[in-house]
């Protein structure tokens, strides 16, 4: 997958461990990278109580948040310094429960273009071994340059 992407900027890798430094809410819900690579980010957590809704449950927007961090990293590996990618769209669906012991999260990007990145992202849970999908997900991720946003 790496091959068919133009990097352009060599230190993706440390610009997106500086990011997850500042993303608070990943720290709380135990988010952690796996691989980084161009166009491709995967991760994982430990699933706990905190994210379950009342039936025992991943919630969905947990879920959601995983596809959209995914996603998004994966996006940023093919942003030059100067930019970062904003989640312009969104979509998720849901195939089935979110029940186990941790979640793996892959996201990739499908095209890059100057302005916007269309991505996909797969969400697992894996219960005794097994991994099942849980949800499939879309984006679409604005290119914005820093010097364009009011700060």
């Amino acid at each position: 997958m790496s091959s068919t992407f133009t990097v352009l900027n060599p230190n993706y890798r440390e610009l997106i461990v500086e990011k997850v430094v500042g993303q608070r809410f990943m720290h709380h819900i135990g988010f952690q990278l796996d691989l980084i690579e161009p166009g491709l980010v995967t991760a994982g957590m430990v699933i706990e109580e905190h994210i379950l809704q009342q039936t025992n449950f991943v919630h969905g927007g947990a879920t959601a948040t995983l596809a959209d961090l995914v996603m998004g990293f994966a996006a940023y590996t093919l942003v030059a310094e100067e930019q970062v990618v904003l989640t312009a769209d969104l979509r998720v669906s849901y195939l089935n429960p979110g029940q186990g012991d941790k979640i793996t999260a892959k996201g990739f990007v499908i095209k890059a273009g100057r302005k916007m990145i269309f991505c996909e992202g797969e969400i697992y849970c894996e219960k005794n071994g097994v991994l099942t999908m849980i949800a499939k997900a879309s984006a679409i991720m604005s290119v914005v340059n820093l010097s364009d946003i009011e700060r």
